[in-house]
């Protein structure tokens, strides 16, 4: 051996010698032998087939040679490049596609080195066709799987080069496409050698997909493409799938197909820090086109991460202009909607939360005409336009949000937004001064357009659950507002839960048709659930119904939205007891109107108007032949002698009106007493009917800053406030000085001495008195009791008589109540 190796050195210095023939040839390795043989004379001959079988055998059956084989290859085809030899450099790069593909020994990876660093010399050539080449080549080494894992191999020359490729700017267009495609080829060899293999070089790494990223979608960026350029890949044609666009579009959608969870940010950071460079968030074609790739290739179950990425994203360019931020925004519901249900993840109301700040930051960049929320402190220019684009944009995503969750979270998410209103009667900061209410008005009417949007995709058979105590406070709370919008608003939310059979749209014009049949109704019988909904809240609608006709600022959507409340109570929550009680309520309207003095003569007709709509249809829904017959009998005498009391003259664009409603016959009114005697002949409460409707005072009423709603309730009750036995003379307020309050103070002490006194008195009384003593005590306490209950029975069953005898109800109907002892209701102390 040590003959052999002696031998070797002297062939190798005698072959290195310029002047000596190749006469030791014979003494040469091997391995170098058969690689020299698959080199021809010519090289336009191309690889010696025989020859190369010859060396792929040798390999097979020696492959602790393949390295030394793959080192004297990557020897010869450096030379062939720097003599430009390019014929020889293919048939090289040939021979070692072919070792590639036909070894899969362990000792494969010293020779994979070698092949690295001739596909890496290749690259780093300025000839486009050697790029290629060797281009062509790592991506036959891509698909290859491995038997053995390798520890120490690094594609970061790979991913930079390929990257640099998808970047072309060569003069030739064709050269310039076929470098492109060659550099996204690359890229897309380098994710499947190594995103599956934990050994390899993480590719997820932010270093390299800072990279891999944006040459996909720089090449990608065509807007004259984008917009016609189906989602999937399958539908595009032949021509299109040799593009570099499509050939991006590809590779992309398997990047993103193959990430892992942790892997979704590093993925999309890259896309969205293109998207602010490249300035692409305000045309947003390409934009919506990117995530759109982005969702359906992603995991479904990874949905929720791309959103939380947006809106973090959103919250960073907070600050940028109204454009970008309403691409940004508008991004968002493209994906949201392509997303599964529940999309938006565990972060359910930090969602919506951030989508209501950016909501509320864009009102203040309005007012203040400044990012800094302070006047003249930015120098941007705020356009009002703009932030009006991007407002919409917010509430259309919040709708497009909500239309992906399940019922019980968006009646959470109506919720949360409902409790972010500002309202006076709650105890969120109302901000005071002209600029303060601005702000306050402009956030009020945008997240009340943002539950609109909510609640129009909102179906929910139970309206317990649909509309919670606390929340239907809130909302009918801001139906009492001045401001015309936002009462039209709580109208409209209100309407989009009631229907639930899609009724809306039939009642969009007031009209006293003739035939309730035309409009074709889905009506269903009420539920328990409903029933027990408007036992517990229906006067609570009714009161604000009321309170609302009366508003002197309606015009003729609020009243359709009335009128299309109305109906859609009488029909999806009614039972006999609610429809007793809309007909009450509308009677009363009615009635008010005879003396109202604030209202404008439109106002008056159209509430008169409004009656005369609801009774037709609600007469024909109760089929019974009386009442229709009562209400026709009126409308037609209205036509006659009142047309500007109907609909069909009040409701139009030049509407009819009169000054003289004070001067109106009897025969154009619906009485109350002929509908409580034709309805109560067919088992309608009678006694209920003939009650006039009366709005109840409430707290929220008497604190209440508005003069109209407090005065509109006390005119109701004027009458009964005069005769209450209550009623009495208050003291006048005793002065408050500083003498005053110490006294105060001084007289607590000794009050709170005293009562703990008379409680240790008692203790000690039945600690230590005797048992007779304590029963007697207590007996004597029982009789005074007694007394006191005998007494309430005598004043109940024998009621004093009214000054004219009769209580006198609506219209000059008489009635007498007396209610049995045994039906009255006592409270639980009251009983012995």
């Amino acid at each position: 051996s040590y003959g052999l190796r002696i031998l070797s050195l002297l062939t190798s210095s005698v072959s290195s010698l310029p002047g000596v023939c190749g006469c030791c040839g014979a003494l040469r390795p091997r391995y170098k032998r058969l690689v020299d043989n698959i080199f021809p004379e010519d090289p336009e001959d191309g690889l010696v087939k025989t020859n190369m079988e010859k060396l792929t055998f040798y390999a097979l059956s020696a492959p602790e040679k393949l390295d030394r084989i793959g080192a004297y290859l990557s020897e010869r085809l450096i030379r062939d490049v720097s003599r430009h030899r390019y014929g020889y450099v293919c048939i090289a790069m040939e021979a070692l596609d072919q070792l590639l593909m036909a070894c899969h020994c362990q000792s494969i990876n010293l020779f994979v080195e070698s092949f690295l660093k001739m596909v890496a010399k290749l690259l780093e050539s300025e000839k486009p066709n050697l790029q290629i080449l060797g281009t062509n080549s790592f991506v036959k080494f891509a698909n290859i799987e491995e038997d053995t894992p390798s520890y120490h191999r690094s594609y970061d020359f790979f991913v930079s080069r390929f990257s640099e490729m998808c970047h072309s700017s060569h003069d030739d267009l064709d050269i310039r496409t076929k470098i492109r495609m060659s550099g996204i080829k690359g890229l897309q060899g380098v994710v499947r050698k190594t995103v599956n293999d934990e050994l390899q070089a993480n590719i997820w790494d932010p270093q390299h997909m800072d990279k891999i990223v944006p040459s996909l979608l720089f090449n990608l960026q065509h807007v004259e493409e984008a917009e016609s350029r189906s989602p999937s890949p399958l539908q595009a044609t032949e021509k299109e799938k040799e593009s570099p666009t499509e050939l991006a579009e590809r590779c992309l959608r398997e990047l993103l197909g193959r990430a892992a969870y942790g892997n979704i940010k590093n993925a999309i950071k890259p896309v969205l820090i293109h998207l602010d460079n490249h300035s692409l968030w305000e045309p947003k074609i390409f934009a919506t086109c990117c995530f759109r790739i982005i969702m359906y290739s992603i995991q479904p179950q990874h949905s929720h991460l791309v959103i939380q990425q947006l809106l973090g994203h959103l919250d960073a360019n907070s600050k940028s202009a109204a454009t970008v931020r309403a691409g940004i925004v508008e991004v968002l519901s493209e994906a949201a909607v392509i997303a599964a249900s529940g999309s938006v993840g565990p972060t359910v109301l930090e969602v919506f939360n951030t989508l209501l700040r950016q909501l509320r930051l864009s009102i203040d960049y309005a007012l203040t005409g400044s990012y800094d929320c302070a006047v003249g402190v930015s120098t941007k220019i705020i356009k009002e336009h703009e932030e009006r684009m991007f407002q919409e944009a917010v509430i259309k995503t919040i709708g497009s949000f909500a239309s992906t969750l399940p019922t019980y979270q968006q009646s959470e998410v109506m919720v949360f937004i409902m409790n972010k209103v500002p309202l006076p009667s709650s105890q969120q900061s109302i901000e005071a001064g002209k600029a303060g209410e601005n702000r306050n008005r402009l956030t009020q009417i945008m997240l009340l357009k943002s539950l609109l949007q909510v609640s129009v995709g909102f179906q929910c058979s139970n309206m317990l659950t649909a509309l919670p105590s606390a929340f239907l406070d809130r909302l009918l709370s801001a139906a009492l507002m001045e401001d015309a919008e936002i009462r039209l608003f709580v109208l409209e939310i209100l309407i989009s839960f009631i229907d639930r059979h899609g009724n809306r749209q039939k009642f969009s014009t007031i009209s006293t048709i003739s035939d309730i049949s035309v409009l074709k109704l889905k009506v269903d019988k009420c539920s328990r659930q409903d029933t027990v909904f408007m036992k517990k809240h229906g006067q609570q609608l009714y009161r604000h119904i009321y309170l609302i006709c009366k508003e002197e600022s309606n015009v003729q959507a609020h009243y359709e939205a009335l009128y299309s409340m109305l109906m859609l109570i009488s029909i999806e929550l009614a039972n006999e007891e609610v429809v007793v009680d809309l007909i009450r309520l509308v009677l009363a309207v009615q009635v008010a109107q005879i003396n109202e003095d604030n209202l404008t003569a439109y106002n008056r007709c159209a509430l008169f108007a409004l009656g005369a709509a609801y009774l037709n249809l609600i007469s024909q829904l109760t089929t019974v032949p009386t009442f229709c017959q009562h209400i026709h009998e009126v409308i037609q005498m209205r036509q006659k002698e009142a047309p500007y009391l109907l609909p069909e003259d009040v409701f139009v664009e030049r509407p009819r009106l009169s000054k003289s409603l004070d001067r109106l016959g009897p025969e154009v009114f619906f009485w109350q007493s002929k509908i409580s005697e034709v309805l109560g002949g067919s088992g309608y409460n009678s006694d209920r009917l003939s009650t006039p409707y009366i709005p109840q005072l409430t707290d929220e009423d008497r604190l209440s800053k508005r003069k109209s709603i407090g005065e509109t309730i006390s005119l109701q009750v004027e009458v009964e406030s005069r005769n209450s036995p209550e009623r009495e003379q208050r003291a006048p307020a005793e002065e408050i000085t500083y003498e005053t309050l110490k006294k105060a103070i001084v007289d607590s002490v000794a009050v709170e001495e005293q009562e703990r006194e008379r409680r240790r008195q008692v203790v000690e009384k039945f600690q230590k008195a005797p048992f007779e003593e304590i029963a007697a005590h207590c007996g004597a306490r029982a009789t005074l009791l007694q007394s006191k209950l005998n007494q309430i029975f005598e004043i109940t069953i024998r009621p004093p008589p009214s000054p004219s005898g009769t209580i006198t109800a609506a219209y000059g109907q008489p009635q007498n109540h007396s209610i049995p002892v045994y039906e009255m209701k006592f409270p639980d102390l009251c009983v012995y």
